[in-house]
């Protein structure tokens, strides 16, 4: 379909550019991201880590969350091998760090008030083990006991 002279396929960027990484600077980064993650926010996100490595796009992320994109492996820009080493270099920090894994159900945004929601998949065969992984947030069990800590007034007497 052409309008105005430009194919409409074209206006979405479905052009994907490659990220080139060695194992290395992922194993870096990704301690990195996490480290800046907990201290932030107590959790640590795989897919955060995934935008904070470059391989995937924010605009890309909520493409997927509104259900335009099947899976979201699909629009990392890095082949499979590597993303399955990220998530491995992702779990080893978090166990080596003591950070105490939660599932998170993603389900597609944009579905308000309507029923039942979709849930989203993350990889491109939809192995359980796999879209488990991706869908583990990590939090720092020193930040949970601080919120479970009650609080006490500093004026008790």
């Amino acid at each position: 379909m052409i309008r105005d002279g430009v194919q409409l396929q074209s206006l979405i960027l479905l052009r994907k550019e490659v990220v080139t990484i060695n194992n290395g600077e992922i194993i870096g980064k990704v301690h990195n991201s996490m480290y800046q993650q907990i201290r932030q926010s107590g959790m640590a996100v795989p897919v955060q880590v995934l935008m904070d490595l470059g391989v995937l796009s924010a605009v890309d992320y909520e493409r997927w969350r509104f259900g335009k994109v099947d899976y979201l492996e699909r629009v990392c820009k890095i082949n499979l091998h590597k993303l399955a080493f990220i998530m491995k270099q992702v779990r080893a920090f978090a166990s080596k760090s003591g950070y105490k894994p939660s599932f998170t159900f993603y389900k597609q945004w944009g579905r308000k008030g309507k029923k039942p929601p979709i849930k989203l998949r993350f990889s491109k065969y939809g192995n359980e083990g796999v879209e488990r992984n991706y869908a583990t947030h990590y939090i720092s069990r020193k930040h949970m006991t601080e919120q479970q800590q009650p609080t006490t007034s500093d004026t008790e007497e």
